[in-house]
């Protein structure tokens, strides 16, 4: 299986251009959208070659999370602390988007690891900003001062979509309400759900967190709101330990469960792929098969034995009825 990355791949060509060029001072105007859910616009002049703003809009959150300033919880301060001095936050934002930075170039460090370190980063803006809530109940799970027990929190990760935290003194359970929109779809991913609960009983992934689904709303979830409970692929749910959480391990946990449901539908749409070539395949060798059945049309028409027919006029034909009956 494919682990989706953190960095925008996009954004950070767009930023490792840019430092190379410079001295050309080109003028930079791009737009784009990924995991379908995350709009991006980086602008930058031809005046100040040095200075980038970068707008991001994230997606529709549904009622029962709660924003602020239009960023989820810790979002501000989790971009000071990873950009510095690089990245500025303007206020108001851009319209149309949730979060405006204005980024300067010049106050990169020179160190070139240093540097690409911290495009990398820069480019890693979705997992900045959309993981801050999560990495904060997450670092306190580590320092065991996790407090709301029992009491579920809804994140956006999708439009109009959330999943849940449900903290407790010494665990973290993330619930994923998995919707899809096409009934092919929800087929194949309740079956990789299923295998994906499976897979993590093997002795080699004893170290993996608990994984579990249910076609039907864990307990953990009963005082959620009813009309965020609608899942017509069921419901995964990952146990989270300290041990999941400590050190470098924390950045990795949080992006892969605030990208689980893309993963999910990555493979999904990998599955479709192959299923459709394989199909391919066989109708083509099918085909194959009936065509080396027919028979060649020349040589057929060569072995054939040539007949020729003459057209009796009706007194041939009674002449020859007569002659037979006087036989």
């Amino acid at each position: 299986m494919i682990l989706l990355q953190s960095p925008s791949r996009y954004l950070l060509q767009i930023l490792s251009n840019r430092i190379q060029s410079l001295e050309k001072g080109v003028e930079l105007d791009c737009q784009w959208v990924e995991f379908d859910d995350i709009r991006y616009h980086i602008q930058g002049s031809m005046k100040n070659p040095n200075v980038l703003l970068l707008s991001v809009s994230l997606p529709i959150p549904p009622p029962e999370t709660v924003l602020f300033g239009g960023l989820p919880l810790g979002a501000l301060e989790a971009i000071k602390a990873a950009y510095g001095v690089v990245a500025q936050i303007l206020d108001p934002p851009r319209d149309g988007f949730n979060l405006t930075l204005k980024l300067n170039l010049a106050k990169l460090p020179p160190d070139e690891e240093h540097k690409h370190a911290l495009l990398t980063k820069i480019a890693s803006v979705r997992e900045v900003v959309m993981g801050a809530p999560l990495r904060a109940v997450l670092k306190q799970l580590v320092t065991r001062t996790v407090s709301d027990l029992g009491k579920p929190v809804a994140l956006v990760h999708r439009p109009n979509e959330s999943f849940f935290l449900v903290p407790q003194a010494d665990k973290v359970t993330v619930i994923f309400p998995m919707r899809f929109s096409d009934s092919i779809d929800t087929v194949l991913a309740t079956s990789f759900l299923q295998e994906f609960v499976e897979a993590r009983r093997t002795a080699g992934l004893n170290n993996a967190p608990p994984c579990l689904w249910s076609p039907s709303p864990p307990q953990e979830l009963k005082e959620a709101f009813t009309e965020a409970l609608s899942a017509n692929a069921g419901f995964v749910s990952f146990v989270i330990f300290s041990r999941h959480v400590e050190g470098r391990k924390l950045d990795r946990t949080v992006w892969n469960l605030s990208t689980f449901h893309a993963y999910v539908n990555y493979h999904v749409k990998c599955s479709e792929c192959f299923m459709h070539t394989r199909m391919r395949r066989q109708v083509e060798s099918l085909i194959q098969a009936l065509d080396r059945a027919k028979p060649d049309s020349a040589k057929a028409k060569r072995n054939s034995p040539s007949r020729s027919f003459k057209r009796m006029s009706l007194k041939d034909g009674n002449n020859s009825l007569g002659s037979r009956s006087w036989k």
